[in-house]
């Protein structure tokens, strides 16, 4: 459940916690799904006996499909700016593919505010910079700056 805290508060909270998501298995059907959808069929990602003979021992998840998960993660934070009707997907900043997602782990985001910025027209430009790790291991899978253009 979000907090709504003023936009001076907010600006206030950069390089403060924003919320960890919950985990989220990534299974073999939800990698041959997203390959399905983008037409990313390597080896690497869904052929399980050739994988295993690879470099990571198994079936690992596309990049692009641990970034695609930034969405359902942001509904875990905890504050957002009061008095802003919606929001949309402004893109990203910086993003870095740290370490391979295997088949079968579950992963998660902590997040944190990293820019709060007034724009034209009562919008607001925030970004959360998000960790997303890998249940048992050290490196995370995926560090992105996720922006979020709100609308008063």
């Amino acid at each position: 459940m979000f907090e709504a805290v003023s936009v001076e508060k907010l600006k206030t909270m950069v390089g403060r916690d924003n919320g960890t998501s919950d985990w989220v298995l990534i299974d073999q059907e939800r990698v041959n799904r997203f390959a399905d959808a983008t037409d990313d069929h390597q080896w690497i990602h869904v052929d399980i006996e050739q994988a295993r003979k690879g470099p990571f021992s198994g079936t690992i998840a596309h990049g692009f499909l641990t970034l695609s998960l930034i969405p359902l993660f942001t509904s875990s934070g905890k504050y957002l700016p009061e008095g802003m009707r919606m929001a949309v997907n402004y893109g990203l900043n910086k993003v870095r593919f740290i370490a391979p997602v295997p088949v079968g782990s579950r992963i998660r985001s902590k997040m944190a505010i990293s820019g709060v910025e007034e724009k034209e027209q009562g919008r607001l430009l925030v970004t959360i910079t998000h960790t997303i790790e890998i249940e048992g291991q050290d490196k995370p899978a995926c560090i992105a700056e996720a922006l979020a253009m709100f609308m008063a």
